[in-house]
């Protein structure tokens, strides 16, 4: 099969990726298991395994995609982002397509009917059953070294995204009198509201990708990410656990799918998840990697695309009807 990936990101990755990170191991995968695959992606992007094609940002990104199809000779057209104006613009679309929702939409927004979500919870608040999983190629990341002495704990996202909760973060390090390494930010903060984040058992270390990222998360004891919204999927996490980390978060969205109770504990309670982290050791790091490398990674995510590709090519979409979203993503609980 030959697919051609669409996404406004640049690949490859060269800091600490997200969308496109899942952009470019997708791509890595389907090539490993005999597909060919082009990408329609940002200027100045590069490839070796993969034909590139460049989207023009001063035109429509869809007559964009309809010319690389016809130019490459591709299949299907894998969107990474909805390209669609309207309902009536996705329906009348002449080209076999699937378009990933990566993230989450207000109450009551639409999505084509090929539309794949990300996790099973994705999927559910959107009266869907389609998803991926998302995955890695964890061979990019190294090996994992288990004899490293692990003592502080880390939060690895954006502290200036209020559903990232980064206070509750700071609030559960102060109460279990822990050391907490945050890679995703800075003391200052300007961005999205003023903040000084004063306390000295905070640690910042900016926006960290590549081997400063796995470093540290390899000489982690934990993650501690009490967001409060529901995560579509959570490639921090999956990330932490790859390197052996306990993830000590809220239930919300996919996160229960992703960790199970032998790699962390889950609670919307400031004091439940501060008792938990006392317990830290008992969580083994080996069983954190394992699940993260066995169920997360980049070829069974290319496989279940490579399934939902060959139903929409056999004329099948994917919902019977335009998949809404069914609930207000974000606001959720957090006690004390």
């Amino acid at each position: 099969m030959h697919v051609l990936i669409v996404s406004k990101n640049r690949i490859p990755v060269y800091a600490y990726g997200g969308t496109e990170r899942v952009v470019w191991d997708l791509g890595h995968a389907l090539h490993r298991l005999g597909h060919r695959v082009t990408y329609l992606v940002k200027p100045r992007s590069l490839c070796d395994f993969a034909d590139v094609l460049f989207i023009d940002k001063q035109k429509a990104l869809l007559p964009q995609a309809v010319a690389a199809k016809h130019q490459s000779g591709a299949d299907i057209v894998h969107f990474h982002s909805n390209p669609f104006d309207d309902v009536p613009a996705s329906e009348g679309f002449e080209l076999p397509y699937l378009v990933t929702e990566h993230g989450n939409s207000e109450r009551g927004a639409w999505h084509s009917r090929n539309t794949v979500f990300l996790s099973k919870d994705h999927a559910a608040r959107h009266d869907s059953e389609q998803f991926v999983y998302n995955g890695l190629n964890w061979d990019s990341y190294g090996k994992v070294d288990f004899s490293l002495p692990r003592k502080d704990f880390h939060f690895l996202g954006n502290v200036a995204w209020p559903v990232k909760n980064f206070q509750g973060a700071i609030d559960v390090a102060r109460d279990a009198s822990i050391k907490l390494n945050v890679m995703g930010g800075r003391r200052l903060q300007i961005r999205r509201g003023f903040r000084f984040t004063w306390e000295s058992y905070i640690r910042f270390h900016g926006m960290v990708g590549g081997a400063q990222k796995f470093s540290m998360l390899n000489a982690s004891k934990g993650m501690i990410f009490p967001v409060r919204w529901y995560e579509p999927f959570g490639l921090a996490i999956v990330e932490s656990l790859y390197f052996g980390c306990p993830v000590f978060a809220t239930p919300y969205g996919a996160i229960p799918e992703l960790v199970p109770p032998d790699c962390g504990a889950l609670s919307h309670s400031a004091s439940e998840l501060v008792q938990a982290l006392g317990q830290a050791e008992m969580y083994s790091a080996q069983a954190c990697h394992a699940q993260a490398r066995e169920k997360f990674n980049a070829q069974n995510m290319a496989l279940g695309y490579l399934h939902k590709y060959e139903l929409v090519l056999a004329g099948q979409p994917l919902h019977p009807q335009t998949p809404i979203s069914q609930i207000h993503p974000r606001d959720l609980p957090w006690t004390d």
